[in-house]
């Protein structure tokens, strides 16, 4: 019950601090020392109970008549820093656990296939325990009230509170298992996962400041590139993932079944994923960005010029599904590429990978943000009334932008960008070939001078 605009300045606040955060991660975890759990696993170990504790305490509502507004914005910008102390390290460990592109490939396929089915696993734990609440939706009359604070005084008077006890409680019991799950997965990463410390990186480099490395990373041309193509196709299926369930219930009608429709997305994506790592080895990584994310193009249109029809629907959302595949595993299968190729132009700059994943995790965490930043206000403007049964013609107009149009523009400027990304496959066989030369030459260099320092001994 905390008002529309201040849950808005406590979400924007978060992806500011977000913005200083998961660099300033990246570049500390690029700094620590390496110990005897790795460079990268403390930091996952020691962010986890915090983390969990954080979480929690955002769905709690404290006992107090004032000071709910900071309480919240304090324990979730705590959890977005403790979030990024986890992910971040947690993407660099592709990195540290092969040499070899085609091991990184295919870790990053069952990497993002178990993300996506935990996105799954987590709305289907949230959705199950939070609707079995009875919410029903408002008849239009009531708001037909002087102003929308004068409704929701009036429906907050009229609802019953032992309604709104359970529904607190239930938020409080889903954030349990879902706390319950991170501390388990986090487990199982700290039991199963062994980094893997190069050679190269054993010999002592001289330090970097924070805006060298940060310069050195951002002024690398291809990752520029790929961040920019990222960028867009995350923000495109942001909005059609963030705002299908309002259009399915609003616009399409299908009030009772839009649940099953993000489920078939879901498992959509999380069955293809495999396909997709099939397909970037067999004709490369950049046919098939193209293949993949514009595949959803044609049946993003469908959907909104078509009649309603649920079979219609159902077909759309495995589409998006396919394509929600390809946009989760491709840039974060292109990534590892990047990296190589600024360690064959900065061979004497070590360390900088959690760096060029931080960001990655930024722009993920970015977008959300910016997705329900433009999809709040949209839909403000538009007139959305807030558990309304029926919702104003501008709002269902609003809706078919926020799904079709707006998606599909941003899906043609993230595919120019990728036109722009230079590492293709012969590229990556050349780098490949290279890094191999590199850690040779600095292998026979090392066994070289331990010889000679025995025989001085």
């Amino acid at each position: 019950q905390v008002d529309a605009f201040y849950a808005s300045i406590i979400l924007f606040a978060g992806r500011v601090w977000d913005a200083i955060t998961d660099p300033m991660v990246g570049f500390f975890i690029s700094k620590t020392s390496w110990t005897r759990f790795g460079r990268l696993m403390p930091w996952i170990i020691f962010s986890t109970p915090f983390a969990v504790i954080s979480y929690f305490l955002i769905w709690f509502v404290p006992d107090i008549s004032t000071g709910q507004v900071m309480w919240y914005l304090v324990f979730y910008c705590a959890f977005q820093t403790l979030v990024t102390c986890f992910h971040v390290p947690y993407s660099a460990l592709t990195m540290f656990i092969s040499r070899e592109q085609s091991e990184r490939d295919s870790a990053t396929a069952y990497r993002m296939t178990v993300e996506v089915l935990g996105t799954v696993l987590g709305t289907a734990i949230q959705g199950q325990i939070v609707g079995k609440v009875d919410t029903p939706c408002i008849e239009s009359s009531f708001f037909g009230l002087t102003n929308s604070s004068v409704a929701m005084e009036e429906l907050n008077m009229t609802h019953d509170t032992k309604s709104l006890t359970d529904t607190r409680n239930a938020y409080m019991i889903a954030a349990g298992v879902i706390g319950g799950l991170y501390i388990l997965c986090a487990l199982i990463l700290l039991l199963g996962v062994r980094e893997k410390r190069e050679s190269s990186e054993l010999q002592s480099d001289e330090p970097v400041s924070f805006f060298q490395g940060l310069k050195l990373v951002m002024n690398h041309g291809p990752y520029i590139k790929l961040i920019a193509g990222f960028l867009f196709t995350s923000l495109a299926f942001m909005l059609l993932e963030g705002n299908f369930a309002l259009f399915c219930t609003y616009t399409l009608g299908f009030r009772n079944e839009f649940q099953n429709i993000l489920l078939a997305i879901m498992l959509s994506a999380t069955l293809t994923i495999p396909f997709w790592q099939w397909f970037l080895t067999r004709f490369g990584k950049k046919t098939a960005v193209y293949v993949g994310i514009s595949s959803a193009i044609p049946f993003l249109i469908a959907v909104v010029v078509l009649d309603s029809n649920l079979f219609v629907t159902y077909v759309v959302a495995v589409a998006a599904g396919i394509s929600v595949a390809a946009a989760f595993l491709l840039p974060w299968s292109m990534l590892p590429d990047v990296i190589d190729d600024f360690k064959l132009q900065h061979p004497c700059s070590h360390g900088h990978e959690a760096i060029f994943f931080s960001f990655y995790v930024f722009f993920t965490k970015f977008t959300a943000g910016v997705s329900l930043g433009i999809s709040t206000l949209s839909l403000d403007f538009a007139g959305y009334q807030t558990r309304a049964c029926f919702q104003p013609g501008q709002v269902n107009f609003t809706l078919k932008m926020l799904v079709s149009a707006v998606p599909v523009g941003l899906i043609l400027l993230s595919l120019l960008l990728f036109k722009l990304y230079p590492i293709d496959e012969e590229k990556r066989r050349k780098n490949k070939k290279a890094l191999q030369d590199l850690r040779e030459e600095s292998n026979s260099s090392s066994e070289s001078d331990n010889t000679e320092l025995a025989s001085i001994v």
